[in-house]
């Protein structure tokens, strides 16, 4: 069974950086397009990028393109999302989500929210002076 585990949350500064880290246990993601998806109180989730399995293909939300990166390392069964240029409203609980192989884009898989239920339990990111 997969399971993801986010990792790399925390507290920074306006115009600061972070990176997550999404490491899957149970399975190998070579076979999963991997999202990252972000929740603040009050608001619905919003898709923030997600990567293929395959061709490397990603997808950014017009709230963090240009200072958000995905990037995979299937060797070591990892995702990492880095984030530059952060800013408060970038604060939110950010999960990581499978989705395995098939029809959707990364587009659909973002906007619309992952197949199945393969989602890590959150790590938190504040963005603050």
């Amino acid at each position: 069974q997969l399971q993801l585990v986010e990792s790399g949350g925390g507290l920074v500064q306006p115009g600061g950086s972070l990176r997550l880290s999404c490491a899957a246990s149970g399975a190998s993601l070579d076979h999963y397009a991997i999202g990252w998806f972000r929740q603040a109180p009050g608001k619905k989730r919003e898709g923030v990028s997600c990567i293929s399995s395959s061709d490397g293909s990603t997808y950014y939300g017009d709230s963090v393109k240009g200072r958000f990166t995905i990037s995979r390392d299937n060797a070591k069964n990892t995702v990492y999302l880095q984030m530059n240029s952060m800013k408060p409203d970038d604060t939110a609980v950010y999960y990581c989500a499978a989705h395995i192989a098939g029809l959707m884009t990364v587009r659909d898989i973002c906007v619309l929210g992952p197949g199945g239920n393969y989602w890590g339990q959150g790590t938190q990111v504040t963005v603050s002076s």
